[in-house]
């Protein structure tokens, strides 16, 4: 069954899922014509390869631990931090802990 998305002004909750985190999966939580916002859930040890995106993107972690590489290297994300990452720029996640994140992709329209 697909997970509805939000409509513009309704509120979203993205506390921490604790106990729930192992039975959630990832979803889109909204998607319009220039953003895209995801929860990701990511098991100890599950990788997203390397890939890019056209838009520049944020990552929060709300729980647990992941690895993050892009142009800088790999960085650790914990709980409350935020990295950044430039539209087109090479980048892949690994999870160090079970981990739930806040992904915010800006999405760029064919010119």
């Amino acid at each position: 069954m697909a997970i509805p998305h939000t409509a513009p002004g309704e509120v979203v909750d993205v506390k921490p899922l604790g106990a729930a985190l192992a039975a959630t999966r990832s979803h889109a939580l909204f998607k319009s014509a220039d953003l895209e916002v995801i929860r990701l859930v990511l098991p100890t040890g599950q990788e997203m390869p390397e890939h890019a995106v056209a838009g520049e993107i944020t990552l929060q972690c709300i729980e647990g631990r992941v690895a993050f590489t892009c142009n800088a290297g790999e960085v650790e994300l914990g709980a409350g931090q935020l990295i950044h990452a430039a539209g087109e720029e090479v980048h892949g996640l690994r999870a160090l802990q079970d981990a739930s994140l806040l992904l915010t992709i800006a999405l760029k329209s064919p010119c």
